[in-house]
């Protein structure tokens, strides 16, 4: 998810048990009560065509050029070795 300066308060009344049920899941998740109904939202909430083209694109960009993640492009490690146990 991205994070846009362009945030705008709102009111949210929710029913008290609730409300201290949704702040314990927060904090055992370490995030904000705001960061979660940002994704509940966002979930809720279908992408424009526009949205989703963009999203497309960022794919298949990070598709065509990946992230380095250390290893050289090279595997190092055996199936067997990963399902260990």
């Amino acid at each position: 998810m991205v994070y846009v300066k362009d945030h705008q308060n709102v009111t949210l009344s929710l029913p008290k048990p609730l409300l201290q049920r949704f702040k314990v899941y927060a904090a055992k998740r370490n995030k904000s009560m705001s960061a979660l109904m940002t994704e509940a939202i966002h979930n809720l909430v279908p992408f424009s065509d526009e949205e989703r083209e963009k999203s497309r694109r960022r794919m298949l960009a990070r598709l065509a050029n990946p992230p380095n993640l250390g290893t050289g492009g090279k595997i190092t490690w055996t199936r067997d070795e990963l399902h260990e146990r």
